[in-house]
């Protein structure tokens, strides 16, 4: 017996057939697009999230040869922050706007005024609104597209979508509302959304992720080729699911995740607190929370530089070309010679919060060639990540001496050592760290089907693979080069602004 775990990351569709042992059988990937119709915007098509569902799923029957019927569970760990408004039909009214679209800065700036200034509300929340907020872009679509706001029944997320296409339910999971507004105490919509001026009753009614939502619907069982009534459950962000696949599910465990995107994240019992761009949101296990520490932009950046300065090699090398870029990492020092690069290419949600910030190469030099910038783009990264860590230890008071890594980033050993060697902690990549998300949606399913008895049993599928030891003469000289990172930041702040406010405003 089986489930399928669907891992909707920021490009595509990671389908997995795990047993009720939680051993993965197989794997399908299906890609969709990403839209860029303006500076600072960033749209997906949700019909073609469900045209990977459907050929992800059909992949794994083919390819497995398993009697549909042997299937007992789907479960969806979708991106987080999607707004798909749908009217009473189910009908998309307009695409889903992503987690990374900066649309929404007027509207941002407009609540906190309304709410007492953002000095005030910052105090009082932990950070500010950006225009990256769902809250932010919801009240846009209310002002600039008025239309499409007022002939929306329910304005859902990636997971909820789906789970409608499946079940012809709408609901929201309660680690998806945390992306809109949650209240983690009284686990509901949180109240103070009205106060913005959204309609609270476009909000969906609430499940949680080991609930079951429904069965596949007959129109949805002959476009997956599974069996009608299959049930379907809540599901969660993949964040969560990433922590559930992880294994890091005890208050203070610690893992990050690298793939197109990054992010730190910590489970814990207790904290509500937002800091520093990090979110307190709800944890798949209703009974915790998680802090998350989000970089918009990570493997997404290595990718850039393939494509922009090794398309010849990646044209020799195919599938190889990251295991040739890292033979060229290798080679370079430490550092990369002083030169600095930070990986905002899409402006950064945390450890700084900003819609404006955009990539810079500080400190160039002569002597550098690219595979410096190559490596400079890796340390870069890792930068990032080590500063989220620090305030995880200054703000929520973590030790932060251990963690564990998954996502596609976690197979790249050199990367890994850099890592290490930049935040100067020992820590463990797992097994199968490309689908620790599927991974835990299938443990999440598992427990809604009772065959597992709790979130506990999660540290039972994951197992890490291989340890990295820090070196301590790489730390010291990584050391000081992190404060430089900062200081590109603090420097530049006010420039972004003004390089980049009015050329990101709305359309």
């Amino acid at each position: 017996m089986y489930i399928i775990s669907h891992d909707m990351g920021t490009s595509s569709d990671k389908a997995v057939l795990v047993d009720f042992n939680g051993k993965i059988i197989d794997t399908a990937v299906a890609p969709y697009k990403t839209y860029y119709p303006y500076p600072a915007w960033v749209e997906q098509n949700p019909e073609e999230y469900w045209e990977g569902v459907t050929s992800a799923s059909r992949q794994l029957i083919q390819k497995t040869g398993i009697d549909p019927t042997e299937v007992k569970g789907i479960i969806f760990a979708t991106q987080a922050m999607g707004i798909i408004p749908v009217d009473d039909m189910g009908k998309v009214l307009y695409p889903n706007i992503t987690w990374v679209d900066g649309r929404a800065q007027k509207q941002a700036d407009s609540i906190m005024k309304r709410l007492g200034g953002k000095k005030l509300f910052t105090l009082i929340a932990g950070t500010p609104i950006m225009g990256k907020d769902v809250i932010a872009k919801l009240i846009w679509l209310k002002e600039e597209r008025p239309d499409i706001y007022k002939r929306t029944k329910c304005f859902l997320d990636v997971n909820g979508y789906l789970k409608y296409k499946c079940t012809g339910k709408m609901v929201a999971e309660l680690s998806g509302a945390s992306s809109y507004g949650f209240d983690l105490k009284k686990k509901t919509w949180l109240s103070v959304l009205k106060l913005t001026g959204l309609d609270m009753n476009k909000l969906p009614p609430l499940v949680q992720s080991i609930d079951k939502v429904g069965g596949l619907t007959k129109k949805a069982s002959e476009e997956l080729g599974l069996k009608e009534g299959t049930p379907v459950f809540g599901g969660c962000d993949d964040v969560q699911s990433a922590c559930i696949g992880s294994g890091m599910t005890k208050d203070g465990d610690i893992h990050i995740y690298l793939g197109t995107s990054a992010w730190v994240c910590a489970s814990s019992k207790t904290e509500t607190a937002f800091k520093h761009g990090a979110a307190a949101i709800q944890s798949a296990d209703p009974d915790m929370n998680l802090i998350v520490g989000i970089t918009e932009a990570a493997g997404s950046n290595i990718e850039w530089l393939m494509n922009q300065f090794f398309r010849r090699e990646h044209q020799e090398y195919g599938d190889d070309i990251y295991k040739y870029m890292d033979e060229q990492i290798v080679k370079i020092p430490c550092g990369s010679e002083s030169l600095i690069c930070t990986p905002w290419m899409l402006g950064e949600r945390c450890p700084v919060s900003s819609t404006t910030t955009r990539a810079t190469l500080f400190n160039i030099n002569e002597e550098h060639t690219r595979e410096h910038l190559m490596r400079a783009v890796y340390e870069g990264i890792g930068y990032n990540l080590n500063w989220i860590l620090q305030n995880f230890k200054k703000d929520y008071k973590l030790s932060c001496r251990s963690f564990r890594i998954i996502g596609g980033g976690a197979l790249d050993e050199a990367w890994m050592q850099i890592i290490a060697d930049i935040t100067g902690t020992e820590f463990g990549v797992l097994e199968n760290p490309r689908n620790a998300g599927a991974l835990g949606g299938a443990i999440i399913a598992l427990i809604g089907l009772g065959v597992l008895k709790g979130f506990s049993d999660a540290d039972k599928f994951a197992k890490v693979s291989k340890t990295y030891i820090p070196s301590a003469q790489n730390h010291e000289i990584y050391k000081k080069l992190f404060v430089s990172y900062q200081d590109v930041y603090y420097g530049l702040k006010e420039a972004y602004e003004r390089a980049n406010a009015e050329r990101f405003s709305s359309k």
